[in-house]
């Protein structure tokens, strides 16, 4: 029945009777019989403990486990956890249960998002997980999951919040950092009442984590206002609440934006839910391989047909591609995406962002697909009215369409931009922005076509005589920049151009109407 242990009283020796079998009840033995009573208590004492497993990878190498869902079992069941690897050095055993991923309750969610969720994390990823056997007994007993996972981070925990914010005329970025005495790299954050940086999310004695993508913890406080003083007329931060910053200590959980509640973004990806029943013409755009200014090759969204699923849906020309119902597609083939799109039958669903939404992302090295804007219809942490931040992008987004003209004065980075051009063929463009140099104060952004030089036409020029008329114009410089999209569409209402970022040769692109 079970081990017998011996205990010595003041009345003598008592037995007690540990139980390894589940005892079955005798009416005729009643009440008094003592290991009724002892299995009572056993399992009232029962108290489902989750584990935070903290997972950093190094680039190129995986985190050591296989998340699987098991017929007869409920539950995203971990697996494989690789000996030696990184998630077996975390504390993940073959059999845990995944409750939450970077904060977000998981375990009601399909295994095809919680699978997303994990790959977009980046090289840090947190998990909770509850044994396998103790969540088989929560689920039997009815308890709550989730509020299980909220109460292992206590009482008023609040998430970490990205918060981007835009210089304004009156308090500029509305925002001061004190160092907290004694310790390195810890900042409190203070801000203007009604001020920019309010109005973007940060509270007043708020943390500051994070900023640009560049962590804060080993920054002295003169260096981080060398930081400030680069930023220009835009600042992204990740902030957080102090209390919660404590429990974030207390668990030894990072503070990563991937937890972050977004605010205030001016980028964010999109989801598009085409549908093309009663359509013969298909979804009514046009899937293009291209080669962004950047060097970067890209799946772009182009010649999106009037009153169209695609048009209908919201898909705008030149939008980037990055997901098919759900998947990446950045490590796809062109024909691969097409079969992907095609199989969908007459429902897909298309994650997309512009590229200069790419952009702001990948210098903030994060991926888009942590922000998505149909996500955000779940956020609880909202800050400001979505109707500014929309505002905001879309003053942006006019401002783009037309011709810029961007005055620079030479500092310690130079002009702080590089141009580029296509091989062989006259037109240059902005191939790269340097953070915090005088291009990035004076708006130019990657991609951008260079139209003059100090007032002369250098459209029809090859990239040795601009750079010769860049240099010629000492420590000042004026450009006359435009998109490359509105660029194009410019040149298209005159005379035939070609797109600047498009290979000599036509069949170095592959092209599918979808």
């Amino acid at each position: 029945m079970g081990k017998r242990h011996n205990m010595r009283s003041n009345t003598g020796l008592v037995e007690i009777i540990g139980l390894t079998e589940k005892f079955t009840f005798n009416p005729k033995e009643g009440i008094d019989n003592p290991v009724m009573v002892i299995t009572d208590d056993a399992d009232s004492t029962l108290t489902p403990s989750p584990r935070l497993c903290v997972l950093k990878r190094e680039e190129g190498e995986s985190f050591g486990f296989l998340l699987r869902v098991e017929r007869g079992c409920r539950g995203h069941i971990i697996r494989n956890v690789v000996s030696g690897g990184v998630a077996r050095r975390s504390g993940l055993r073959d059999g845990d249960r995944l409750l939450e991923v970077n904060n977000c309750y998981v375990d009601d969610v399909s295994h095809t998002e919680v699978a997303r969720k994990i790959k977009i994390a980046g090289h840090q990823l947190c998990l909770l997980v509850l044994d396998g056997e103790e969540y088989e007994q929560v689920v039997f007993r009815g308890q709550d999951l989730r509020g299980l996972a909220r109460a292992h981070k206590g009482e008023g925990y609040k998430p970490p919040r990205l918060c981007h914010i835009t210089r304004d005329l009156v308090s500029g970025l509305g925002i001061n950092f004190t160092p907290v005495e004694g310790e390195k790299g810890h900042f409190f954050v203070s801000v203007v009442a009604g001020g920019a940086a309010e109005k973007a999310g940060v509270r007043k004695g708020d943390r500051l984590v994070w900023m640009n993508g560049a962590t804060v913890s080993d920054l002295t406080h003169s260096a981080l206002s060398r930081m400030m003083k680069k930023c220009a007329n835009h600042i992204t931060i990740l902030v957080i609440d102090s209390e919660s910053e404590k429990e974030h200590m207390r668990q030894g959980m990072p503070v990563l934006p991937t937890m972050a509640a977004p605010h205030n973004l001016p980028f964010r990806a999109r989801k598009l839910h085409l549908d093309s029943a009663g359509s013969s013409e298909g979804y009514g755009f046009l899937l293009r391989l291209e080669k962004a200014p950047s060097g970067r090759i890209a799946h772009v969204l182009r010649e999106v047909d009037s009153a169209s699923p695609a048009e209908r849906a919201g898909m705008l020309d030149g939008e980037l591609l990055l997901e098919v119902n759900g998947e990446s597609v950045e490590s796809l083939k062109h024909e691969e995406i097409v079969d992907r799109v095609r199989e969908s039958g007459q429902h897909v669903s298309l994650t997309t962002i512009t590229t200069q939404g790419q952009e702001f992302y990948t210098q903030l090295g994060l991926s888009p697909l942590n922000f998505c804007e149909e996500d955000a219809e779940n956020e609880k942490e909202s800050s400001v009215p979505a109707k500014a931040a929309e505002q905001s992008l879309q003053k942006e987004v006019d401002d783009s369409c037309k011709p810029r003209l961007c005055s620079l004065q030479k500092g310690p980075l130079g002009f702080g931009f590089n141009l580029g051009c296509v091989p062989q063929c006259p037109g240059t463009f902005i191939s790269l922005v340097a953070f915090g140099g005088s291009g990035q104060t004076a708006g130019l952004l990657v991609g951008d076509v260079v139209m003059e030089v100090n007032g002369q036409n250098v459209e029809d020029k090859y990239l040795e005589d601009v750079i010769m008329l860049v240099k010629e114009g000492g420590q000042f410089l004026s450009l006359l920049v435009m998109d490359k999209t509105s660029y194009n569409n410019l040149k298209q209402t005159d005379t035939p151009t070609r797109d600047v970022t498009d290979s000599e040769e036509e069949e170095n692109h592959e092209i599918s109407r979808l």
